[in-house]
Order: structure tokens, then sequence, then C-alpha cells
């Protein structure tokens, strides 16, 4: 390129660079202003526009992500809480069941007591019954060995008693049947 510089200069270059491309330059100059008219059209009505709606849709997408991030935060929370309140609930039936039983224990540790304590109470009855029949009988008993003693010396005295001679005879019958008894 230098060579062909120094042989002819500069204008005769261009010159012969214009006659081989064909270069019109009042139509290159009107297409050069066509062009910078259209790209001016362009970018300020379709290349603002569509940066613009580029833009927004950007800050959409990271909204979009940033709201995503917030709700996996908020359903990591969720369930952290809902396990927090399964296992609260769980401790919470542990502990429900857990004094039912004792309830329970309790209550047949205090049911058995009172059944044994009844079954005391119609214990000691029997006996202060059998004490009383068993004191019928031994009166009954000696009141029946007194008439016998009275009337069995009367048979063997061949006489009526006396009414101080019965009752001396009774009571001597009484006491020996006692000391028998006893």
């Amino acid at each position: 390129m230098i060579e062909i510089l120094a042989a002819g200069g500069l204008e005769s270059t261009i010159q012969s660079i214009t006659d081989t491309f064909g270069i019109d330059w009042p139509l290159l100059i009107a297409q050069a202003v066509n062009f910078a008219v259209v790209a001016y059209l362009i970018w300020r009505f379709a290349f603002k526009g569509i940066l613009s709606s580029l833009k927004e849709r950007e800050d959409q997408i990271a909204d979009s992500l940033q709201n995503a991030k917030k709700i996996q935060l908020q359903l990591q929370e969720t369930e952290r809480q809902k396990e927090e309140t399964l296992k609260d609930a769980s401790i919470d039936a542990q502990k429900t069941v857990t004094q039912a039983r004792e309830q329970a224990k309790s209550h047949l540790e205090s049911q058995r007591e009172e059944a044994e304590r009844q079954a005391e109470e119609i214990i000691q009855k029997a006996r202060d019954a059998m004490k009383l029949e068993k004191k019928r009988v031994l009166e009954e008993a000696r009141d029946e060995i007194a008439s016998l003693v009275v009337m069995t010396s009367a048979k063997v005295l061949g006489r009526e008693l006396s009414s101080e001679e019965r009752s001396r005879f009774s009571e001597a019958a009484s006491r020996e049947a006692k000391n028998a008894l006893n």
C-alpha cells in the first residue's frame, strides 16, 4: 500500500479505488445519511423500547428470583415450625399418656385399698358377730346347765329347792361352766 501511495499520491489511489469499485460519492453520502437517520429512528423508537422491555424483564426475573428465595426460606421456616409443632405435640401426647397411666395406677391402687378396707371391715364384723353369737350360746348353755343342775339337785335331794338354794346352785353351776368353757 505504501508503494501505491508513493507512486501516484493519495488522490490517484482514491480515484483508482472509486473507479474499481464503482463508488458514487453523492449516492454514498445520501446512503450514509439515510443509514444514520434509520439507525437513529431504530435506536430511538425500537431499541430503546426493546432495551427498556429487556430491563423490565431482567428486573422482573430478579424480583421473581428474590421472591422464590424468600418463599423457599418461608417454606423451610414453615417446615421447621411444623416439625417443632409435631415434636411438641408428640411430647404432650406422651405426657398425657403417662399421666393417664399414673392416674389409672393411682385409681386402681385406691380401689384395691378400698376393697381391702371393706374386706377387713366385713371380716371384723363377722368376728364381732361370731363373738356375740358365742357369748349368746355360752350364756344359753350356762342357763341351761344351771337349770339342769338345779333340777338334778332337786331330784337327788328328793325335795323342792327354795329360791335361795336355786340361786346358789345356779351361780355355782354358772361359775363351773364358765371355768370349764374358758
